[in-house]
């Protein structure tokens, strides 16, 4: 049987140690919440609860395989900090966590000196990963990408479809950035264009009705309208929903790579300003815009 230590059981970590046990694969699982540990351990016949790195290790047979799907940064430099001497040479690495290439790629390098295995992982898929599969682009040497091969295709849609050994190290988690910052571009246009619509009163337009229209045969359709079109049936007004979007990092590192290789991307860049601006970070610009109206023109200015 397949075995696979796995760290992180969140959103995306939890499901994916569902659907690799649901494979055949006796997951080995770790998170830092023991509890969380426990309560998979008990729903999933092929997860074994671990509590803590070393019996996570211990557990695995040589040469090894963990898996990492903790928050890009701090926590992942930790936990591969905190696992690399416990492994023995031969061990394979998986960071699937939405990290910067570029330090996937110095890891890489680290843990190639100490004799270790590394793989980046892009993974997308969200919380529809479990009954759907997940999309993967896999970063890492030939034979590392051979040992993952069989828990890629586990994960993914089918055997065939849905993952991809992308190149060397780091080009995973890059290629993950560039989805990422076309899914901003994508999400911006659809939301525009409805807020455009609904601005429309003369015509009265059931936007949930056109989102389900647009579902068929059209040329916008997708998984991100097919959402849309779910959530407008129960609701077309939103108010209960703050204008807030949050941006997780990578479409913050796409913009800035495209300005490293000169290639524009303004819809992508745009996309990420919107986001800046709905949490209220252009407040002070536009409290600027409106006192220089008032001083140029005396246009009348609110007050909070």
């Amino acid at each position: 049987m397949l075995e696979i230590g796995l760290y992180g059981l969140g959103r995306m970590g939890g499901n994916m140690a569902r659907r690799l046990a649901r494979g055949g694969v006796s997951v080995h699982a770790l998170n830092r919440n023991f509890a969380v540990t426990e309560a998979l351990a008990a729903e999933e016949h092929n997860v074994h609860a671990c509590g803590d790195l070393e019996a996570m290790v211990a557990a695995l047979s040589a040469p090894r395989l963990v898996w990492l799907m903790l928050p890009a940064g701090a926590a992942t430099e930790t936990a591969i900090r905190e696992i690399a001497p416990l492994l023995e040479p031969g061990d394979l690495l998986v960071d699937g966590a939405n990290g910067y290439y570029q330090e996937a790629q110095s890891r890489g390098l680290h843990l190639q000196g100490l004799g270790l295995g590394f793989v980046d992982v892009g993974v997308s898929g969200g919380i529809w990963g479990l009954s759907n599969g997940y999309c993967l682009m896999a970063g890492g040497g030939d034979d590392d990408l051979a040992r993952l091969k069989p828990f890629l295709q586990v994960l993914a849609p089918t055997p065939e479809t849905g993952w991809l050994h992308a190149g060397p190290v780091g080009s995973g988690h890059f290629t993950k950035m560039v989805h990422n910052g076309i899914e901003y571009g994508m999400m911006q246009a659809l939301a525009e264009g409805f807020a455009l619509m609904r601005a429309k009163n003369e015509f009265e337009l059931d936007i949930a009705a056109i989102a389900e229209l647009w579902r068929h045969s059209s040329v916008v359709r997708s998984w991100l309208l097919d959402l849309s079109a779910d959530f407008l049936k129960t609701d077309q007004t939103l108010e209960g929903i703050a204008p807030l979007v949050a941006d997780s990092g990578e479409g913050r590192w796409t913009a800035m790579e495209s300005i490293d290789l000169g290639v524009p991307t303004p819809v992508m860049t745009l996309a990420l300003m919107s986001r800046f601006a709905s949490q209220g970070k252009g407040d002070f610009a536009n409290q600027m815009l409106a006192m220089m109206r008032l001083g140029f023109g005396g246009h009348a200015i609110g007050k909070e």
